[in-house]
């Protein structure tokens, strides 16, 4: 019997130490060093996450998907985040302001760690942006400028004001002396990098065409710009360039082709069509085709879609600014990375981070056009 308890107290405590090694190492691995769950986006592979790292939740709020330009932004904005090993949800708002607000108020709800906005309107989103910061969310403006009194991190898109300006200053050189006659698409109305755009792309041309300083030039495009608006067209003597009609395209090549028809028809003398991206003047080239007028500079003001490339490759069309939804994503994420990942204040940014304006013309389309969309 007592070599019995003997082996029965030994027997005990081998149990006893087994169990309590077990535990012991079952605290260890989950002691801050399991790895989260990423979910990545389709067609993306996420990176290795870092032992004992939090998840990252980022909400993508975009205005629309019916150009090719948002599409591109989109799956930029899932790549890039995809190799951060971000979960990433995105909601689009089909154009509608109330919609746009209800999807920040579910990132608001969800409790994202940061939120990217590419806005309908840059007045009506100002109160969600503000809403998202009161809960401690910081959001990155993709593309599209906001309005006064948004408390945001920063606004990152590409440098219209500059591309409008390099664009017009390339097209200046090309029309020599001759009279510029245009009509012009814009996107829509108030909004702030169609007004940049366009502001750009006139200050060029008139400071290209008349020599003088960048600083009186912007002062001469402002006032054309407020001439345009107030009475549909502009003239500018002694740049020898007018603007003879002003269509609003909604940034589509239908609404393009819709908003130039008349314009084209009243003007058949015109030389260049001007426009605030791409796709409005694909529209106002099938306008041009189907009225059987040739000749007409094509010329953009900014934007990039590989199909303008190809049209400057083939010598119809002249030029456009780059604006890279690549590159204007890239530097949204390395913003957001600093922010949640290398812990820098989200609120020591300057309101605007805008990418290199460039003006890609037959000369340099190569360059850019791995990086067009």
């Amino acid at each position: 019997m007592k070599k019995k308890s003997i082996l029965s107290l030994l027997l005990i405590l081998v149990m006893v130490i087994t169990a309590v090694a077990g535990c012991s190492a079952k605290k260890d691995t989950n002691d801050g060093t399991d790895t989260p769950s990423v979910t990545t986006a389709p067609g993306t592979t996420a990176a290795p996450t870092t032992p004992g790292a939090k998840e990252i939740k980022v909400g993508f709020a975009i205005k629309t998907q019916d150009s090719p330009y948002f599409v591109a932004l989109v799956n930029s904005v899932k790549e890039l985040c995809a190799a951060e090993g971000w979960n990433l949800t995105v909601l689009d708002a089909n154009g509608d302001t109330a919609k746009e607000a209800e999807n920040m108020e579910t990132f608001v709800a969800q409790g994202m760690d940061l939120i990217f906005l590419d806005s309908v309107e840059p007045d009506a989103c100002i109160p969600s942006i503000n809403s998202a910061a009161e809960a401690g969310i910081g959001v990155i403006n993709l593309d599209s400028g906001v309005g006064e009194g948004a408390n945001d991190i920063t606004t990152v898109y590409s440098d219209n004001k500059q591309n409008g300006r390099a664009v017009g200053l390339a097209y200046a050189e090309k029309a020599g002396t001759e009279t510029i006659k245009a009509i012009i698409l814009s996107g829509a109305k108030g909004n702030v990098a169609g007004d940049e755009r366009r502001t750009g792309l006139f200050a060029g041309i008139i400071e290209g065409r008349t020599g003088m300083s960048e600083a009186d030039a912007w002062t001469a495009a402002n006032t054309f710009d407020d001439e345009l608006l107030a009475n549909g067209k502009a003239t500018n003597a002694d740049a020898d360039f007018t603007v003879a009609g002003q269509g609003w395209g909604s940034w589509t090549s239908e609404e393009g082709l819709s908003a130039s028809e008349d314009l084209i028809t009243a003007n058949p003398d015109l030389t260049a069509v001007l426009g605030e991206n791409d796709q409005m003047l694909f529209g106002a080239m099938t306008a041009l085709d189907n009225a059987g007028i040739t000749g007409v500079d094509i010329v953009a003001a900014a934007d990039g879609a590989k199909e303008a490339y190809d049209k400057i490759k083939e010598g119809t069309y002249f030029a456009t600014g780059e604006n890279s939804p690549y590159k204007v994503s890239q530097l949204g994420v390395q913003i957001a990375k600093e922010i949640l990942v290398d812990g820098k204040d989200m609120w020591s940014y300057p309101d605007i981070s805008m990418t290199q304006p460039a003006a890609v013309t037959a000369d340099n389309v190569d360059e850019f056009y791995e990086f067009g969309f």
